[in-house]
């Protein structure tokens, strides 16, 4: 099964950043604007055919084109708020 990524998320959805799979200065810029691994990040609203997506990070929303979102890989932990183990 393929890794979930940011673009997966429905509005309302959240996950567990895990890694960026994008260009070290698209990286860089994504970092400084609190997308960091193991940093929680919901989806909100999107613009008029889906592109681009707003996600909450670190108190902030930020618009990010699906093309990017798809490069940001989401943590194996199954439904948000629910780790493997923990009830």
């Amino acid at each position: 099964m393929p890794a979930r990524t940011l673009s997966d998320l429905r509005r309302g959805e959240e996950g567990v950043l895990n890694r960026l799979e994008v260009a070290d200065e698209v990286a860089q810029r994504l970092m400084e604007l609190g997308f960091l691994p193991g940093v929680r990040v919901s989806a909100g609203r999107s613009a008029p055919g889906g592109d681009p997506m707003i996600f909450r990070v670190d108190g902030s929303e930020v618009a990010l084109r699906r093309a990017t979102a798809r490069g940001l890989i989401l943590s194996d932990s199954g439904p948000a708020g629910v780790e493997e183990g923990h009830v």
